[in-house]
């Protein structure tokens, strides 16, 4: 009984990643940060595990991070996710997201240490700007936003359940994207967002519903700031879906 268990989680585990990039689904054994509702850490668990809707489904939350970069013009850097992502292939968002590993560097909680490590580490691997140039005192944390939301354009299997900590920064950089994680990058002013948005509500172009949720409810009073950015900072949890309350 025990072996066909075994055979039968074996097959399910193939199946659901089946199909998929294979260097996206190496990056699914990555071990992210579960959290509580209050992101007081509670253990690890791979990124495959966290994102499976059957999990979410369950209450399993882990952290995140979004990077809001802009230049010192005052555009924002966007990028559109490659074709090979599991997660919301083809959809435009913010700079960069991506999730802190289960490590001790990564990990460390004061002054959202950890999670700026991550932040340089995923925007050299993103999009190739060199931690050298782009330091953690440079990625100001602003606040952490609670969202849940379905995979598209498949919903059924995959979704995302995170405590995302804000970070935004304002410096000229370097961009060398990889195309494994990234189709397309672009700087936009405010205006050329607002376009962007209108074209997603006919299904012209996608954007994630992380980057929807914190455009609505709190971007351009931050972009209002960038010089004094720190006066938005707190130490909340804001929800953003209703069912989250």
């Amino acid at each position: 009984m025990k072996s066909l268990l075994k055979r039968v989680m074996s097959t399910t585990r193939r199946s659901v990643l089946e199909g998929y990039d294979k260097t996206q689904v190496g990056l699914m054994n990555e071990e992210c940060i579960l959290t509580d509702r209050d992101d007081k850490v509670t253990g690890k668990a791979s990124k495959k595990t966290c994102h499976l809707m059957e999990n979410i489904n369950k209450g399993m939350l882990h952290r995140a991070f979004s990077v809001f970069l802009f230049n010192t013009q005052g555009d924002l850097l966007l990028q559109q996710r490659s074709d090979a992502k599991i997660t919301f292939p083809g959809h435009f968002t913010n700079t960069c997201c991506s999730h802190p590993l289960y490590t001790p560097l990564e990990l460390e909680d004061q002054e959202a240490l950890g999670v700026k490590r991550a932040a340089q580490r995923k925007l050299q691997h993103e999009l190739g700007i060199s931690p050298n140039s782009l330091s953690t005192e440079d990625l100001k944390f602003v606040t952490r936003v609670h969202y849940q939301a379905e995979n598209a354009p498949d919903p059924g299997v995959w979704g995302e359940h995170e405590i995302d900590y804000i970070l935004i920064a304002q410096k000229d950089v370097a961009v060398t994207a990889n195309p494994n994680e990234v189709k397309s990058h672009v700087y936009v002013d405010r205006q050329q967002l607002l376009q962007m948005m209108d074209k997603s509500r006919t299904g012209d172009i996608l954007i994630t519903p992380w980057f929807r949720l914190i455009l609505d409810k709190f971007l351009m009073s931050w972009w209002d700031n960038l010089s004094d950015i720190e006066q938005h900072k707190d130490n909340l949890i804001h929800r953003l879906c209703d069912k989250l309350e």
